[in-house]
């Protein structure tokens, strides 16, 4: 049949144009929406790092204030031993 017979909405390369636009708009569409996703896992993923850290000063610093406890009872023994 030829292309002057066809209906225009039914003609098949307009079909097949039609279809890439829509697989090209889905496409770019879920890229967008893969990109977003990666970006606030990475956001996430910095702010639990910098938490760990946080936590990890506060450790830290409880360690090193209960050696200076440990080590002023630790004189404080000795003085009293020595008298």
């Amino acid at each position: 049949m030829p292309a002057a017979a066809c209906p225009r909405s039914f003609h098949p390369h307009r079909r097949a144009a039609a279809a890439l636009v829509m697989c090209t708009g889905l496409l770019a569409a879920c890229g967008a929406e893969v990109a977003g996703t990666a970006a606030t896992v990475g956001q996430l993923q910095a702010e639990q790092a910098s938490q760990a850290r946080a936590q990890q000063q506060q450790i830290v610093e409880g360690m090193k204030q209960a050696q200076e406890v440990g080590l002023q009872r630790a004189a404080d023994a000795a003085a009293s031993a020595g008298q």
